[in-house]
């Protein structure tokens, strides 16, 4: 996280007293476990699969994604320090131990985020998971309005690209969505993936099916580290599902500053302040972030 901060400049943010505080982020996945680098700010956790009320995760992805978007690297003096390290989180588990889930799930846990935006300033909606296109279609529809229900009630919706790259389309629901956030992957190559199991340019690449430029946003994902489930404190992990949190981390800093932003307002402005990689369109979108540019 360390190399990830000094990439995407966030040190920038944290000069002018940005560490997005008063922002809170709901992640949707398989729950969060209370790491340290957590501190207090774990202040609800949904659990819609085995409706447990203590906060827990056993799979580790949600705890991983957690602490990309704002674990304050207390465990390792700094070191692994997410981007935005005073928000606060809603953790919702949607995600079974091994990382599978359905439909009803989702849209239940976003209606409860609409329903509850205010009162826990919930102002990020982060989906690092993938629906395949090749789903029954009614399914597909259904998670794709349930994103678009969370844009339209105010609340940012960031979601992974996916991991089955390079082929054109090859970016999952709900990250086709016209509203949505969705953020791909940069570093996926055969020399920076290493023995990792993603295939080399596993990032999604657009467009949409209906000519849609996706994904919107790239960022490292290869190989980050996060805060991890016991028995570790932290561990690597790869795939756009790691680059996506840094884009939520990073609207949180930009909503600490300008905090009355609507989500049409946070998808310009990233639009208008990107960094051109000089790769195709169809794999890097706009770019990629910088956070001094983005304040």
């Amino acid at each position: 996280m360390e190399r990830v901060r000094k990439i995407i400049n966030a040190g920038k943010a944290y000069e002018r007293g940005y560490y997005g505080e008063g922002i809170g982020v709901a992640v949707l996945d398989t729950g969060i476990y209370l790491h340290p680098d957590f501190g207090h700010r774990v202040i609800r956790f949904l659990d819609f699969i085995n409706q447990r009320e203590t906060p827990y995760d056993d799979n580790g992805h949600g705890t991983h994604i957690s602490g990309i978007i704002g674990g304050d690297g207390g465990a390792s003096n700094g070191k692994y320090r997410g981007i935005a390290p005073r928000c606060h989180f809603v953790a919702v588990k949607i995600l079974d131990r091994w990382g599978n889930g359905n439909t009803e799930h989702v849209v239940q846990a976003i209606d409860w985020l609409v329903n509850h935006r205010r009162e826990y300033q919930i102002r990020i909606v982060n989906i690092s998971i993938g629906m395949v296109l090749q789903a029954e279609s009614r399914e597909r529809i259904r998670l794709l309005q349930a994103v678009d229900y969370a844009w339209d009630n105010d609340m940012v919706v960031v979601a992974a690209a996916g991991n089955n790259g390079p082929g054109r389309c090859s970016v999952t629901v709900p990250g086709i969505s016209r509203k949505v956030i969705t953020v791909g992957c940069f570093d996926d190559t055969k020399d920076q993936i290493g023995r990792s199991m993603l295939k080399p340019d596993y990032s999604g690449q657009g467009p949409t099916e209906h000519c849609v430029v996706k994904p919107e946003l790239v960022l490292p994902g290869t190989n980050v580290t996060s805060c991890s489930i016991p028995p570790r404190m932290y561990m690597k992990k790869s795939g756009t599902s790691m680059a996506a949190p840094m884009v939520s981390g990073s609207i949180a800093l930009l909503l600490s500053k300008y905090f009355h932003f609507t989500p049409a307002e946070v998808k310009l402005r990233l639009y208008q302040r990107t960094v051109d990689l000089g790769l195709p369109q169809s794999k890097q979108g706009w770019g990629m972030i910088d956070i001094g540019k983005l304040l």
